[in-house]
């Protein structure tokens, strides 16, 4: 039996009720070169029994069985598996449009110079998750690869179920890691450290549904502490290969949770010279043996180096405006760090 072009890698556990729907999605794909991966994940509801039985309709659906472990271990099964050339990945209650195989695949044949590529998304979640949504409004702004590599730092820059990369990074790089960090990001990171270049079509090609079980709402791997001791260490790593004035960065944002998580890279050797924010009672105190200035103690441009930690809807945009009125470039002089 010939090899697939593409290997779509499915993880499901207790996905009974979606499972179906998902797996349909892709079995309606225009572009029909491919198998699907479903791997169980020692699931204790039907799951094994819908896609055992959508197996025996189309037999580009294989069934991998594996007792319960979590995402990673499904997911490093069934890339262990696979025998495309291209790793498509789909979560078991999401929801792929009809084009978005051929899309993905045609822009990979077109740009060897690109490791993965994904694709915009539209959000399924409720009323209720707007957080989740101006993150999805995020995510789709960040098209070229260049413009996804400076804003890694802020966020995970794709949804995990979106995305379509080579299987041969798998084997120059390694596999999904296990460990108290989300998964996906940790191996965009890893990827773009090693020099990977990773893109995104502008086409809308998956529903990305937000219910109250998904893994990143339940899971402690994907909380917000994890989230930034992970990345503290590839970001300290390219302040080491990128800043010309490497140890030394300003940071803006003085509040706590700013410093908390701006203190985290002082364990990589990273000295922070002073605080900047724009609250007059800040500006003037020692915070962590640091002093708080105001924006005329930025670095001129090309003279230093800084890291933003915002918090807070639409602050980063503003910050934004304000450095590139004064001639910041991003990765040059600044980065988004939150």
């Amino acid at each position: 039996m010939n090899a697939p072009c593409i290997s779509v890698l499915m993880p499901a556990y207790n996905a009974a009720g979606t499972v179906a729907d998902a797996l349909e999605s892709i079995l309606a794909q225009s572009f029909t070169d491919f198998e699907c991966l479903a791997v169980d994940d020692g699931s204790t509801d039907d799951t094994a029994v819908v896609l055992e039985a959508l197996a025996a309709r189309d037999a580009r659906v294989r069934v991998l069985r594996v007792p319960h472990g979590g995402i990673v271990s499904a997911l490093n099964a069934g890339l262990a598996a696979a025998r495309g050339n291209y790793i498509a990945r789909m979560d078991a209650d999401d929801y792929s449009l009809p084009e978005r195989l051929k899309l993905q695949y045609d822009f990979l044949e077109c740009h060897p110079c690109v490791g993965m590529a994904g694709c915009r998304v539209a959000f399924g979640g409720g009323e209720d998750a707007g957080g989740y949504a101006r993150y999805v409004d995020w995510t789709n702004t960040l098209l070229d690869p260049d413009r996804i590599a400076v804003e890694r730092f802020r966020e995970s820059p794709f949804a995990h179920p979106s995305v379509m990369f080579r299987a041969s990074l798998i084997q120059q790089h390694g596999p999904y890691r296990d460990g108290p960090f989300p998964e996906d990001y940790e191996l965009w990171l890893r990827w773009m450290e090693a020099g990977v270049r990773l893109a995104k079509l502008p086409q809308t090609l998956l529903r990305w549904d937000d219910p109250p079980t998904r893994l990143s709402r339940t899971d402690a791997r994907y909380g917000t502490d994890v989230f930034y001791a992970m990345k503290t260490g590839y970001l300290a790593r390219w302040l080491a290969a990128n800043n010309p004035f490497h140890p030394h960065i300003s940071v803006i944002g003085a509040g706590r949770m700013s410093r908390r998580r701006a203190m985290l890279l002082r364990d990589h050797g990273i000295v922070i010279d002073r605080w900047i924010d724009v609250d007059p009672r800040k500006i003037g105190n020692v915070v962590d043996g640091v002093r708080v200035c105001g924006r005329d103690c930025l670095p001129a441009p090309e003279a230093g180096f800084s890291l933003a930690y915002l918090a807070g809807h639409g602050a980063a945009d503003d910050l934004e405006a304000f450095l590139h009125s004064i001639g910041y470039v991003a990765g040059r002089d600044y980065l988004l760090a939150s």
